[in-house]
């Protein structure tokens, strides 16, 4: 062996054990943890993979919208400069034998449909497609989009063609392949990535591709988009980090987040929003890893575990791409009055003795409330979910429930789809092949976990919560459901490879659809989500540790769930984790209040009596806030389920031309009119910004105009204003909903001395849709202009900063 077969061994040596050690510390860190989330992002780094970039458009018929687009093979290789090394993609030959055996570029289907004048849809594959081409998507609401060529008039432009629309445009340019994005004023929105656009930079950025891995020859699509300057994206579900997705890379994959204040998700959702003026939805229920960028700041490169590339394109302001957005996958269910109001709760009432003590106490000590929730303790064994009720603690669940309604209370019980060992129905769930398999035929874990592709599944698991829901249960608790097997085999052929992060979809529909059918109306208490669960509502935001930091990092996860097309969301307020500071409680109670739903839940206690006299004071006082504005709540939840909006919006989705709105992650507006600024520290004031107009304080009744101010908090510790031109509907105060006279309606109307008229809407239990209030000032006075309800109501109106 010669001196240069010497080194060239030992060099290989080298780089075999640096290349194991480095798969095994991937490992150790993380990539063979249970459940740990799956980062496709790495693929698109590994220099051992060959890259296909689109580069031409082989072959189109503009009338179908199908064509070919043309793929030039590339392997990132090293370039040296003053001992500076890079990896730059780089075209070579195919490697393939025999050579005319295989496409050295190949062409592969493309092709663009239109949903509406404001949707697109990209379709773009990388091999052959042997799935079937009809197969529905439990994403979209009808199984599959509808496709309106109609809608856009196609005109042949300069190397290549132009579709129109009243809402924009599209085009396809032939070589080098582009698609160009543009709003009804002709601005660009953003376009693909082609490798000639990136030739004025030194930076090796991965233009739009598809990977295939050497160890399997699998692969995955990145469609890579432009962003431009100034540029802001939100949305991607309940993502806790910062509100601006941009210059981040963002995992979607269903993870149990153990908390509020890490990059991983209970709801992770593959869409989002940009501050240009469009969304988009990555069809996929595999694993994605979108880098906004954060590596290169002027490429958006979505990557996507799946060997296709599936998007919807929604071009408009934030309430139309909303609109369009659950168009196409489901609005929210509205769901039932009392659902709006308190839910009272612990980690964990044992016994029916302590669930009729606390809702003995909510009304001796008038603290307004509609449900008592049943944790992790109703069964015999706490946790060991079984589906019935602990017969040694629960003497008759059925006259329990029956006398809690007579109160105004409904009954909320949790439970899970994880079976442990010892649990009484896990044999029965293994021997009727009911639970997901491995490849060996086994439970992938010591739990059985429910297969809902399996309609056998469906009907048992159904038939369990059926039994409780005609026993007296209103609701379920649909806790946990991120663990379904990534590596398990489904009834349905799949692998958690797309089931994973489909498993909370199935789960939150399978929940909703047996208590439609059993009490017809729609509603979970659900913490995991994908795609598609906003119809299912609704969902709350997990384990929030009880600290300021936490506090402030649950609003950003609800506004950016509400931004990826839930309406309905709420939180434990005062955190979960341990035992609330009464400090933290007292300032998180208000700020629950103003959220679409509430419910006091985590370590004990959580009971209001449980803390000072001068706590329950200030937790009867925000509680009654809620409970006398639920017209204008129920109202605007109305509004909310019709047009795809969240309840608790970011600032621009009702000001989109305020520039400052898209700045601003620590306030929210609740519905379309009230303005909320909690106070995330122990202080009694705090800056607040607010859009154009002018705003009302709801408790001091001070004026301000748009821009910054430094607000004192009132009697309710949080900052409340609302818009100028506001009528705000309210109701007697009543300890549950069921006691609510909606007969007797009060206006409130919040205008300044410049304003003529008011407006606001109004939505009556029994009626079919909600309906506008029109006020125009007389003198000193507000008049109703008609009035469009039944003549049984009366309405009492106030000029309450008059």
């Amino acid at each position: 062996m010669n001196l240069l077969t010497k080194q060239v061994f030992l060099f290989s040596l080298i780089l075999f054990v640096f290349l194991t050690l480095s798969e095994s510390y991937a490992q150790i860190q993380g990539e063979n943890v249970l459940n740990a989330p799956i980062d496709i992002s790495e693929d698109f780094e590994n220099y051992q993979n060959t890259f296909y970039l689109a580069d031409e458009l082989a072959s189109f018929d503009p009338k179908t919208g199908k064509g070919t687009v043309k793929y030039i093979r590339a392997n990132y290789e090293t370039s040296q400069a003053f001992n500076n090394m890079l990896m730059k993609p780089k075209v070579v030959a195919a490697n393939e034998f025999p050579a005319a055996e295989y496409a050295a570029a190949p062409e592969l289907p493309f092709q663009l449909q239109f949903v509406s004048e404001r949707t697109i849809r990209i379709k773009m594959a990388s091999g052959p497609q042997f799935r079937a081409a009809d197969e529905e998507s439990l994403m979209l609401v009808d199984g599959k989009a509808p496709n309106h060529p109609e809608l856009w008039r196609l005109s042949t432009i300069e190397g290549g063609y132009k579709y129109t629309s009243s809402q924009g445009s599209v085009e396809l340019l032939t070589k080098p392949w582009h698609i160009k994005i543009y709003d009804k004023e002709g601005k660009l929105l953003t376009s693909t990535l082609h490798s000639n656009d990136l030739k004025n930079t030194y930076t090796p950025v991965l233009p739009f591709s598809y990977v295939r891995r050497n160890r399997d020859y699998s692969r995955s699509m990145a469609p890579v988009f432009s962003l431009e300057p100034d540029e802001k994206i939100f949305g991607c579900g309940e993502s806790f980090t910062q509100f601006n997705k941009r210059g981040q890379k963002v995992i979607l994959f269903t993870d149990d987040a153990n908390g509020v204040q890490n990059e991983t998700m209970y709801k992770p959702i593959p869409f989002y929003m940009s501050s240009r003026g469009y969304g988009v939805f990555m069809h996929t229920s595999a694993p994605i890893t979108v880098d906004f960028g954060k590596y290169f700041n002027g490429a958006n490169k979505m990557m996507l575990g799946d060997d296709v590339a599936d998007l919807f394109m929604f071009i408009g302001e934030p309430k139309e791409v909303l609109d369009a957005y659950t168009d196409l996958t489901g609005k929210a269910s509205m769901p039932p009055l009392w659902s709006f109001g308190l839910w009272m709760s612990r980690i964990t009432y044992f016994s029916e003795k302590e669930g009729r003590e606390v809702a003995n106490n909510l009304r001796n000590y008038n603290i307004p409330s509609d449900v008592i929730h049943f944790d992790t303790g109703w069964f015999d064994v706490d946790w060991r979910n079984d589906y019935q009720f602990s017969k040694d603690r629960f003497n008759d669940p059925v006259v329990m429930m029956s006398d809690m309604k007579e109160q105004g209370f409904h009954v909320s019980l949790w439970q899970l789809p994880y079976f442990t060992p010892k649990n009484t129905l896990f044999n029965e769930i293994v021997d009727q092949n009911l639970a997901v398999k491995d490849r060996k035929g086994n439970v992938p874990y010591e739990d059985a976990v429910l297969d809902f592709t399996n309609p056998k599944t469906v009907n048992w698991y159904q038939s369990k919560l059926k039994n409780l829901l005609d026993q007296g249960v209103s609701v379920f608790k649909v806790d946990f459901g991120e663990a379904a097997p990534f590596e398990g085999i489904y009834h349905n052929g799949r692998t958690g490879f797309y089931e994973h992060n489909l498993y909370p979809l199935r789960y939150n529909k399978a929940v909703a659809e047996i208590t439609k059918k059993e009490k017809d109306y729609t509603l979970i208490w659900a913490r995991s989500t994908w795609a598609g669960s906003q119809r299912y509502p609704l969902h709350w935001g997990g384990d929030a540790a009880t600290t300021n930091s936490a506090m402030s990092a649950t609003l950003r996860g609800g506004l950016s769930l509400g931004l990826s097309g839930f309406s309905f969301w709420s939180h434990d307020v005062g955190g979960f984790v341990t035992q609330s500071p009464e400090a933290l409680y007292r300032r998180w109670t208000p700020f629950g209040m103003l959220t679409s739903h509430v419910r006091s839940h985590g370590e004990p206690p959580t009971e209001p009596w449980e803390y000072s006299k001068s706590f329950l004071d200030d937790f009867r006082k925000a509680d009654n806030m809620r409970y006398e504005l639920m017209p204008y709540i129920y109202a605007q939840a109305k509004e909310s389920s019709e047009k795809g909006l969240p309840m608790m919006r970011a600032l621009f989705v009702e000001y989109p031309d305020d520039a400052g709105s898209w700045l601003i992650d620590n306030e929210y507006l609740f519905g379309s009119s009230i303005l909320v600024a909690p106070l995330f520290e122990e202080v009694v004031q705090r800056d607040v910004y607010l859009p154009e107009g002018t705003w009302i304080d709801y408790q001091t009744n001070k004026v301000y105009k748009s821009g910054w101010h430094t607000i004192q908090a009132s009697e309710i510790p949080i900052i409340a204003l609302v818009k100028s031109g506001t009528v705000l509907p309210h109701i007697q105060l009543a300890q549950s909903t069921q006691a609510m006279d909606w007969e007797n309606i009060t206006l409130k109307v919040y205008a300044d001395e410049r304003v003529d008229t008011a407006a606001g809407i109004l939505y009556l239990p029994d009626g079919e849709t909600y309906r506008t209030l029109e006020l125009t000032k007389d003198g000193t006075e507000f008049k109703l202009d008609k009035n469009q309800f039944n003549t049984n109501i009366k309405f009492k109106i106030e000029w309450v900063n008059h």
